[in-house]
């Protein structure tokens, strides 16, 4: 029994969107000029197309010279040249000659991925790691572009399919589950806020300032340290908790957890967070891309949390043996991505 809601651009009809502190929707897009709005079109359909040629450009090279770019960039492997060649060939086609070039940007941001993930493998070795650097950097550029233009292209798109829609990149998520226990059980441990970084991944500590504030710390993509004031709205006593951050950390969000019996079978947990990304479009993006998507964190801290209330613990397969740790394993490894 689960539900997922994800609703990208809500901030002003989502639900409970309206009367949240610093989640305030901004301007229409017609307070723009049309002048400046052709503008902005002419520069993202510039920047897309000039993205095209070079992954073309990229692409023939490195499948008519392998070696010669293997020299260049540090990398040992002509073959592996070729397959980065070929992809990007294809990532560069489908840019230029589909209409829909979202799916194409982002197949090259992945490309990028593991590009990043090749020369990083290289730099951390012997030899070559001028040439690996310069490739890295180079290729780091690059990504920031592709981020860009991908997340763009598919917030405009997400605009267009959300009539009225404010143009921030707010998104108002809902997640639920069954745990068996009562719903008196499951409010006393959550609103003990202390509680909460046992079951949530990200979550380092939660400490409480008064009786409806709190102050929250978390780890974020890249080993990124973010910190939070937050303010309990709403707190009814095994039912339901809403809340609101209520300062200006730049990690603006609200929500609400209520606690539902299912008919004397257990309580229906559920989550519904609404939430403003650091970054716009492109910060949520690249959230996504590094595995740090909220919606995909409120499904497996809600599993965990299922497993403290009826087991008291989390199973874990830390301190396990394991076999050794493919190419981009090492590298979420050594950037702190897993």
């Amino acid at each position: 029994m689960a539900t997922d809601v994800t609703l990208p651009g809500l901030g002003r009809s989502g639900p409970r969107a309206e009367g949240i502190a610093g989640l305030e929707p901004g301007a229409p897009a017609a307070h723009y000029g049309l002048q400046d709005g052709v503008a902005r079109l002419d520069a993202a359909e510039s920047l897309e197309r000039g993205l095209g040629w070079l992954s073309v450009g990229f692409g023939v090279a490195a499948i008519a010279a392998p070696r010669a770019l293997c020299w260049l960039s540090g990398l040992r492997s002509p073959t592996l040249m070729r397959m980065m060649g070929t992809r990007d060939l294809a990532a560069g086609v489908g840019i230029l000659t589909q209409r829909d070039r979202a799916p194409w940007l982002w197949t090259r941001v992945v490309g990028d991925a593991f590009d990043l993930a090749a020369l990083s493998i290289v730099l951390a070795g012997r030899g070559r790691r001028g040439r690996a650097a310069f490739a890295l950097a180079a290729v780091a550029g690059v990504t920031a572009l592709d981020l860009l233009a991908a997340a763009r292209l598919t917030g405009s798109r997400a605009e267009r399919a959300v009539p009225g829609g404010s143009g921030r990149t707010d998104i108002y998520l809902e997640r639920s589950i069954a745990i068996s226990k009562s719903p008196e059980e499951c409010y006393r441990f959550w609103r003990s806020f202390e509680n909460l970084p046992r079951f949530m991944h990200s979550l380092e500590s939660v400490r409480p300032l008064d009786e409806r504030r709190s102050r929250w710390v978390a780890r974020g993509p890249m080993a990124m340290r973010l910190e939070w004031t937050t303010e309990i709205i709403a707190d009814r006593p095994g039912e339901e908790i809403e809340w609101r951050t209520s300062d200006d950390s730049g990690a603006a969000n609200a929500g609400s957890v209520s606690f539902e019996a299912a008919g004397g079978r257990g309580t229906i947990v559920r989550v519904s967070l609404h939430y403003s990304p650091r970054g716009g479009a492109l910060g949520a993006s690249l959230v996504r891309l590094l595995g740090h998507d909220p919606q995909s964190r409120i499904r497996e801290d809600l599993r965990r949390f299922k497993q403290v209330m009826e087991t008291g613990e989390i199973p874990t397969t830390r301190g396990q043996p394991t076999g050794r740790r493919g190419l981009l394993g090492r590298f979420a490894q050594r950037w702190g991505l897993s």
